[in-house]
């Protein structure tokens, strides 16, 4: 708010004599009152009127006060007066620092024709202004008192606020006496806390105790398990694969000819061994995960090709069930860089529960590329899944109620647990009587020119290495600094930071390890090596040295496709910053 002429002025007065100071007080007072400021904003109206005239008629023979409301949001009654000063206004200036504590704004300005000053006091929230016509008529009937008067007036809000302030003091001398008696009483509760809490460590000591002791017993029944899955591994997949094998024989055309229900009982026998066989393979696939063992051999993978096969593998089962099998690659991507035999499991597993569990229609399954991943998604016109049953179909072992279509309750989550392995993840989308999508995300293939690199350093003693690294990169980055130890690839980052760091284990003078170790955490590092070589991950296990390192690439599998990947992994793990990565190939 500048100090701009007043509009819709309600009342003027003049200060031309000490006495004139004091109407002024009072009639500040009634007007604040008449435009509905509450009793405390009329005195702090008053005084804040009383100062500021004093002032300013001490500084200049006329003084003019003229009253307005302001019915802005938010509405408030403004008071400007103007004067021409004749002394000095250092005395007025001190005032104005004094009066805007009781007010909502004080402003000033000198102009031409003199100085002029704005008070403003906002009215309360919510308050609406009386109207112009009325209040300039009630004001209008208003006359100064005399000194005397505002003298009277005066001490009447002065014993007031005595008053007031006497009953604070009471209030306040019974709050520190209840202060005081709770005081006490947290004391006392405090030293009772303080007993309980020393029982309670106690206990916790012990418990810590004791819990050392059961991860000591589970560790080694982790081990056991582990000893466990290792026998499973060759006393149940050795005799059934055995078994598959001698129902093959017996199958053979070459073989003695039987009977149509000796057939029968026999491929029902193959059948059933080839479904032991893939439980016990599930089974053991879902161990490995939870160990992190399950490290994906990553490849470039030429989707179209791989549904195409995917389809002539599964439409014998569903031209058996009477049903459609679709595939659509219209706008699959072309490439994506991933473990095509996990994928290929995935996909297979989806699409034979598709086929289990759907009586009429068929399945269809759609890839596509999509902003950040790549997507497939396998759906069904089967009867559907409910809400409450969507919630645990990633438990294992849980199977729908009432569905006669069989199975172990393990696929969804195999699936699952590959996908994650893979960098991707599942999820559910049904509808009773609508059928079911599941849909497998999987991160994007993505060029090394699209990836924008910048500065890339290699640090590789091989030639030949070094060579074929820079033919991949050195058309996609800006530019390429080779390093044939380890000693000159950490001086050569410290002198120029690279944007990522293709990073070879076996070196002279400075090893891989120490090089990994004394990079910056911000540089995302490739392991380009023929190593063999294992990250650690959540699940325990690798090298820990190596955790620092956003992926690892064998040299025998080196290709443009797989070095953007893992180019791409690392990067994602140093924006990440919580120690999760992609381990690639393990190589």
């Amino acid at each position: 708010m500048t100090a701009a002429g007043v509009s819709g002025e309600l009342l003027r007065i003049e200060i031309t004599d000490a006495e004139g100071v004091f109407a002024v007080r009072q009639l500040g007072r009634r007007v604040a009152a008449e435009v509905g400021l509450p009793n405390q904003d009329q005195v702090r109206v008053a005084t804040a009127l009383s100062e500021a005239g004093r002032a300013l008629y001490a500084c200049s023979d006329r003084v003019s006060v003229a009253f307005a409301l302001d019915r802005g949001r938010p509405p408030g009654l403004v008071i400007e007066l103007t004067l021409v000063p004749r002394t000095s206004m250092d005395g007025a200036a001190e005032c104005e620092a004094a009066i805007s504590r009781l007010l909502s704004r004080v402003d000033h300005e000198t102009t031409g024709d003199g100085v002029r000053v704005r008070l403003r006091k906002n009215l309360p929230a919510g308050a609406e202004p009386p109207g112009q016509a009325d209040l300039r008529d009630r004001l209008g009937r208003l006359t100064p008192v005399s000194a005397l008067e505002g003298l009277r007036t005066q001490n009447a809000d002065l014993m007031a606020a005595l008053a007031d302030v006497q009953r604070q003091r009471e209030e306040l001398r019974s709050l520190n006496t209840e202060l005081e008696a709770t005081n006490e009483g947290v004391m006392a509760l405090y030293n009772e806390i303080s007993e309980e809490l020393e029982e309670t460590n106690r206990g916790v000591v012990a418990l810590y105790a004791e819990l050392e002791e059961k991860s000591d017993q589970l560790e080694k029944l982790a081990e056991a398990k582990n000893r466990f899955w290792a026998t499973v591994s060759h006393e149940l997949r050795t005799p059934m694969n055995s078994v598959i094998g001698l129902v093959r024989l017996l199958l053979d055309p070459a073989a003695e000819p039987l009977t149509a229900e000796q057939r029968h009982q026999i491929t029902l026998i193959g059948d059933t061994g080839e479904s032991m066989l893939a439980l016990v393979n599930e089974l053991l696939d879902i161990a490995k995960a939870e160990r992190g063992g399950l490290e994906p051999r990553r490849t470039p993978v030429r989707v179209p090709a791989l549904l195409e096969e995917l389809s002539e593998q599964l439409r014998p089962m569903a031209e058996q069930a009477g049903l459609t099998l679709t595939m659509d690659a219209a706008a699959a991507p072309p490439i994506i860089v991933t473990d095509a035999e996990m994928l290929t499991r995935i996909l297979r597993n989806l699409v034979s529960n598709g086929l289990k569990f759907t009586a009429e229609g068929g399945v269809r399954v759609a890839a596509r590329a999509v902003p950040e991943h790549a997507e497939f998604v396998v759906s069904d016109t089967g009867p559907g899944i409910a809400p409450a049953d969507q919630a645990r179909l990633f438990e294992e072992f849980f199977r729908v109620a009432g569905s006669d279509a069989g199975g172990t309750g393990l696929g969804l989550p195999y699936a699952r647990r590959l996908a994650r392995a893979l960098g991707g993840d599942l999820s559910v989308d049904s509808a009773v009587g609508e059928g079911t999508a599941v849909t497998l995300r999987l991160p994007p293939y993505e060029s090394l020119e699209e990836l924008g690199l910048g500065h890339v350093l290699i640090a590789d003693d091989d030639v030949p290495a070094r060579r074929v690294l820079r033919a991949l990169v050195e058309g996609a980055a800006a530019r390429v600094t080779e390093c044939t130890g380890g000693r000159a690839a950490l001086e050569s980052a410290a002198a120029d930071p690279p944007d990522v760091v293709l990073l070879d284990l076996r070196m002279p003078d400075v090893d891989g390890y120490e090089v990994l170790a004394r990079l910056p955490r911000e540089v995302p590092v490739v392991l380009v090596t023929s190593t063999d070589v294992t990250v650690q991950g959540p699940g325990g296990g690798g090298d820990p040295r190596l955790e620092r390192a956003g992926a690892v690439l064998s040299k025998d599998r080196l290709g443009p496709e797989t070095l953007a990947d893992a180019v791409r992994t690392a990067r994602q793990a140093v924006l990440a910053g919580d120690g999760s990565r992609d381990t690639g190939d393990g190589g």
